[in-house]
């Protein structure tokens, strides 16, 4: 039906807030009534739509036909990517794709795509003559994004004491169009004109990063308020002149302007060699030449932040989290960041989430490293909404179909693309099922990841080659299709690549960088492709392409990074260990198995495995994740180490999957039921499933089998057997009330709190109901560690620990214990009675208009028919209110209760998320903002057991002891939790163990086996992790 003239118009489905369309109504109109032989266009098909910035009944109006089915169309538009079971064959479809670079995410649409003989235009590749996007929504968000902004500053100002005209002003999506909105903030530019602002808060700097058409809209708004333009460098004249004419006596007065200051590239980084200026060109070449500036020159004279610049992960970072704490530190004015990029762990390090349009702000409080959603208390208030310009729908759909619907005519009548004018062909990605010749690249991209990987290597495209290369190029690759020219460079020659790392431009003024690694079994062959790349690089410059004025098509291609003919091209690997997750604990593991083969690990590694040290001992690290950039992060500074992407769906399936494979698997997960069915499926393949091998369990296991083990070849009978383990936060870092910090999920931690638990005490067996747990917690001195004021928590079932160390027949106390700090479960155990952790849903909770804390709290502690309306709920109301409700029986445990409770912020009036449906909820949100840990802060991880043994023939009783302590540390300005490093570090042993060949047992097992923990005490201990042992 290619070419036949009936359009259709998607009804989008990706946001709740995508209310944008291709074609308005009036242009629609035009399409129609100007007649089939002018426009291309016969009919126009609409689905329905009830959020659609223009209602059905417009569309109708004008002569489109509204229905969900679309198969008579041969022409379909929409904004974004639809699902993919709205793809129908043989259709030719127009949107926003991004699959032209290759993206992993959406190589599915692609797929699909293909599959239906699907024709695909691209409408980011319709590109003009002068080299820019003709289709585009940049100055939208711009708009959009400042004048949300600017509604939230008034919001944060007035928590801080100030009261400005900025109030009055409304989100975008409050205005019925884009010319209101501006009506809105001409209104607040006359009250700054004729009341000004308060002293206290000016000079009020804008900063707005870049000039680009993101820029250009957020200055536009800006423009409407009464300003002056300050050039970066005079910004400390402008502070040192407001500081002289505002003494402390004229606290009064008021300023009638705020002021913007444009910042780009040179005025962000400087060359890190002094006698160098800063080149643009080179800068995007050689970003490593260059150190960031941005924190010293701009930032502490900078009110508000308007980021909209986009950025890549090989370039300085416009702001690091350590950069604004130091700031703060100093007093510098910033009240607020605008992220209108929304590049969530990008330019500014400590934006780590997306924001709504109907809740646009957190709140990051630097000196803490803590993130809330309210906008009281200290910090920056920071927005990062990615969706914003269909806050101005109309508006943008206007200006997006004046511009699309020139196209029309063409994309409905056309079957052969080669009749397209040349920008549009040049915009089709897919035509009947099959790959345009432009985007060739495409499959040959994806190729090199997956294409003949083996068992062992991460990196195996490229590594069949004798001599490889890591190549670096950077410019313009996918728009201009410079990839085509580079890959047709490195086939023609005879050589073969690998895709390592692919960062592409957002925008048409951003460029794209990839990293390829090229091989070849001839060194000449490589030397060959070497030198057409660099010349490919240096075209601009030797032939005049390169237009500084950017009227013309841009090129740039960074220089060749010769980092691997000589270093590592060579290295042969005993195997590759495939590490699934990027969580905490992956980093330390990933280190750790990276470093065998390095002549750092040559002695313990020939001390604890009896093995002979050799370079090949090297090992290929993989890191997985679902998300590649978090497993990116890992790898980050690692040698040896590869990320990819990865969708592993539970960890039962992985299990039996393993099997298949024939690979042995280590987990740091419980050997339950599920898993040991596994063990004659394992044993058939010839594997070991080795579960267990963390801290609790795993490192508990393997020093409990070690001294029990040792007591028993000394004809010792185990009488008692006591174990405790905790995670805690260093004495330092346990400063709130609960003395606790959560480096996981609170939901988990409460969740454990409450199960059952069994153990046995001097013969007898004891049971703990789960709503029990938290009273029965009891006060534990650790004897080589007497300045620990802890307490312990029965830990579920102990005796089945009876049974796996085998000493449930000799042993009269099998007791596991969780330990906390003292205090810890009084508290916990008030706070479960007042009702915090019910997980039913609460009524006050299911109401439309939403509840404060301090509405709830007052719920759950009962104050009927008490006005508190403005009323503070301090920590003796709380508490006489516990003890009046019997919640617990001691004052002194309601004081540390109510202590907690104002700590969390039960107290307060801000209002409870919509995501909150439970006190439970409420609970595990308020800890998680909370009870985190400060970048600067330790955890701790306590291991202690202890072992009664009785020798026979009248022989004395001794008493074993076995303690572990550890610290988290920080490391390459990276921190590393004690958590991280002794659950990953145990696994990665096992891992090497296995690749040694050092267990030799074949099933389902945990490291109980002298096989196992012998060798891996050993290794734990020539790392560092000490673990003591006593006898008495």
């Amino acid at each position: 039906m290619l070419g036949n003239g009936v359009v259709g118009i998607l009804s989008e489905s990706v946001n709740k807030w995508e209310r944008r369309v291709p074609l308005t109504p009036s242009h629609c109109a035009r399409l129609l009534h100007s007649g089939r032989d002018k426009t291309g266009v016969a009919r126009i098909i609409v689905q329905p739509s009830t959020k659609r910035i223009h209602h059905d009944a417009m569309y109708e109006d004008v002569g489109c036909e509204i229905s969900e089915d679309l198969s008579e169309c041969g022409l379909i538009l929409g904004i974004k990517q639809p699902k993919l079971e709205m793809i129908l064959p043989d259709k030719a479809y127009a949107f926003f794709s991004h699959t032209h670079k290759a993206q992993k995410e959406n190589m599915p649409l692609l797929d699909k795509i293909l599959a239906e003989r699907v024709s695909l235009y691209d409408y980011e590749l319709i590109v003009g003559d002068h080299g820019k996007r003709l289709l585009a929504f940049g100055k939208y968000a711009g708009r959009a994004g400042l004048v949300d902004f600017l509604h939230g500053l008034g919001q944060r100002y007035l928590s801080l004491g100030y009261s400005t005209p900025f109030l009055s002003l409304g989100s975008s999506y409050m205005y019925s169009s884009l010319a209101a909105a501006k009506a809105a903030v001409i209104s607040v530019a006359e009250e700054i004109s004729t009341l000004g602002l308060p002293s206290g808060i000016c000079p009020l700097v804008f900063v707005f990063t870049a000039s680009g058409n993101v820029s250009q809209g957020a200055q536009e708004i800006f423009k409407l308020l009464p300003h002056t333009f300050v050039d970066p460098s005079r910004l400390p004249e402008l502070f040192a002149q407001a500081k002289d004419h505002s003494p402390p006596s004229r606290t009064s007065k008021r300023v009638y302007q705020v002021y913007g200051c444009v910042v780009t590239s040179q005025d962000m980084v400087k060359h890190i060699d002094p006698s160098k200026t800063f080149d643009r060109a080179d800068y995007y070449a050689h970003p490593e030449h260059y150190k960031p500036v941005f924190h010293e020159k701009i930032a502490p004279y900078a009110s508000i932040i308007v980021n909209c610049m986009y950025w890549e992960k090989r370039f300085p970072r416009l702001l690091s989290t350590q950069q604004l704490q130091d700031l703060t530190s100093k007093g510098c004015p910033l009240v607020g960041i605008a992220d209108i990029t929304c590049d969530i762990g990008g330019s500014i390090e400590f934006i780590n989430q997306t924001t709504s349009i109907d809740s646009p702000f957190f709140r990051y409080d630097p000196l803490k490293d803590s993130y809330h959603h309210d906008m009281d208390g200290n910090g920056v208030i920071c927005s990062s909404v990615d969706i914003l310009p269909t806050q101005f729908a109309k508006e943008a759909s206007q200006h997006f179909g004046d511009i699309l619907s020139q196209f029309i005519g063409s994309l409905a009548s056309t079957t052969d693309i080669i009749k397209l004018p040349s920008h549009l062909r040049r915009a089709c990605i897919a035509h009947g099922g099959e790959i345009t010749p432009l985007f060739e690249y495409i499959p040959r991209m994806r190729n090199s990841d997956t294409e003949d990987m083996p068992e062992n290597s991460a990196n195996s495209h490229s590594s069949k080659k004798k001599f490889n290369i890591l190549v670096s190029l950077s410019g313009h690759l996918f728009d201009q299709f410079l990839i085509n020219e580079a890959l047709d460079i490195i086939e023609n020659a005879g050589g073969s690549f690998h895709s390592v790392k692919c960062q592409v431009g957002q925008s048409a003024n951003a460029t794209s960088y990839s990293e390829l690694e090229v091989g070849a079994d001839d060194r000449e062959v490589l030397d060959q492709i070497i030198d057409s790349l660099t010349s490919l690089a240096n075209l601009d410059e030797n032939q005049g392409v390169l237009d500084k004025e950017a009227n013309k098509i841009s090129l740039k291609i960074g220089k060749v990074q010769e980092s691997g003919i000589k270093k590592g091209c060579d290295r042969k690997w005993k195997a590759a260990v495939l590490i699934i997750g990027a969580g905490r604990v992956c980093q330390p593991a990933a280190e750790f198995l990276a470093s065998i083969g390095n002549i750092s690990s040559h002695e313990w590694y020939k001390a604890c495995l009896d093995t002979e040290f050799e370079e090949e001992n090297g090992v290929q690290v993989i890191v997985s994740s679902l998300y590649l950039k978090d497993a990116e992060e890992i790898i980050d500074g690692i040698p040896n180490a590869t990320a990819v992407q990865l969708d592993v769906m539970d960890h039962e399936s992985l299990c039996k999957y393993i099997s298949q494979l024939k690979k042995h698997l280590v987990t740091a997960s419980y050997v339950d039921d599920s898993m040991s069915a596994l063990d004659d499926r394992a044993k058939a393949a010839d594997i070991t499933i080795l579960g267990e091998m963390g801290l609790d369990p795993g490192i508990d296991h393997m020093l409990a089998m070690k001294m029990i083990n040792q007591a028993h070849v000394r004809k010792g009978i185990i009488k008692s057997f006591t174990s405790y383990c905790g995670a805690l936060p260093s004495p330092a870092a346990a400063n709130n009330p609960l003395a606790y910090k959560f480096s996981w999920s609170p939901a988990g931690a409460i969740r454990s709190g409450r199960n059952p638990a069994i153990y046995k005490s001097h013969g007898e067996i004891v049971n703990v109901d789960g709503d029990s747990l938290y009273d029965s917690a009891v006060k534990v001195r650790i004897p080589d560690l007497p300045a620990f004021a802890l307490e312990c928590l029965p830990n579920r079932n102990s005796l089945v620990y009876g049974k796996v160390y085998g000493i449930q027949d000799e042993a009269s106390t099998i007791f596991r214990g969780t330990l906390r700090y003292e205090g810890f479960g009084e508290i916990m155990g008030t706070l479960a009675r007042i009702g915090l952790f019910n997980t039913e849903s609460h009524p006050v909770l299911r109401c439309e208009q939403r509840p404060t804390f301090k509405t709830f709290l007052c719920e759950l502690l009962k104050f009927d028919g008490q006005n508190l309306d403005g009323v503070l709920l301090g920590e003796q109301e709380i508490t006489e209110k516990i003890v009046t409700l019997g919640h617990c029986k001691e004052k002194g445990t309601a004081v540390k209760a109510a202590k907690t409770i104002i700590f969390l912020g039960f107290h307060e009036e801000t209002e409870i998320p919509a995501s909150c449906q439970s006190a439970f909820d409420v609970t595990c949100f308020r800890m998680e903002e909370r009870l985190v840990y400060s970048s600067a802060e330790q955890d701790m991880v306590l291991l202690h057991h202890e072992i009664e043994v009785e020798f026979p023939d009248g022989q004395h009783h001794e008493y074993h002891r076995g303690t572990l302590l550890e610290f988290g540390t920080t490391k390459n300005g990276k921190t590393i939790t004690s958590m991280a490093l002794t659950v990953g570090i145990p696994a990665a042993i096992g891992a090497l163990l296995l690749l040694e060949n050092k267990i030799k047992t074949r099933g389902v097992l945990r490291p109980i086996e002298p096989e196992v923990y012998v060798p891996a005490l050993d290794i734990l201990q020539a790392l560092g992790i000490k673990l003591i042992e006593k006898i008495d």
